[in-house]
């Protein structure tokens, strides 16, 4: 039977679940992980590339529409967050909590900037957007970011700019 607990430190929410399935060397310390977003966290809002490397396997490829072809490593992951900037140069997550068990972690973010540049063919129009967005990581041995799964989160930043439905 999994135990199930709940951490909450400055205002983020951890549930961490415990199972007696796990074999020895799969789980990854949840609090390393929660260490580990902070400090991604800080890496995407302020754009540290050095940070970023640290936190994120150079064989990690992530798939955005920033791009046709994969983005590897943290120098790949930071060129979304650079795309982003140039439609919203005020772009800022916002960790809310964190789900984590073995080496992996769903994590809740918020997003708010401004469309102060152009974004995806469209003018900047000077709103303000706030969304939330759901990503999955996960972490190999290391404790590196090897994967980032996002979940809807792109629909909540074309809605208000008139990209979707």
């Amino acid at each position: 039977m999994p135990e199930i607990n709940i951490i909450s430190e400055n205002g983020i929410i951890i549930l961490v679940v415990n199972s007696e399935n796990i074999e020895d060397g799969e789980n990854m310390d949840v609090i390393k992980i929660k260490e580990k977003m902070k400090l991604f966290e800080k890496a995407i809002n302020s754009a540290d590339e050095k940070l970023m490397d640290e936190l994120v396997s150079d064989e990690a490829s992530f798939y955005t529409p920033a791009s046709d072809k994969p983005l590897y490593g943290g120098k790949g992951y930071l060129s979304v967050v650079l795309w982003m900037r140039q439609g919203f140069s005020d772009v800022q997550w916002k960790l809310e909590e964190i789900i984590a068990e073995n080496n992996k972690a769903a994590v809740h973010w918020t997003l708010s900037a401004t469309h102060d540049g152009e974004f995806m063919g469209v003018l900047p129009t000077g709103k303000k957007i706030q969304c939330s967005v759901m990503n999955f990581y996960y972490f190999n041995d290391e404790g590196k970011i090897t994967n980032d799964i996002a979940a809807q989160g792109m629909l909540g930043i074309l809605k208000p700019l008139g990209l979707c439905g």
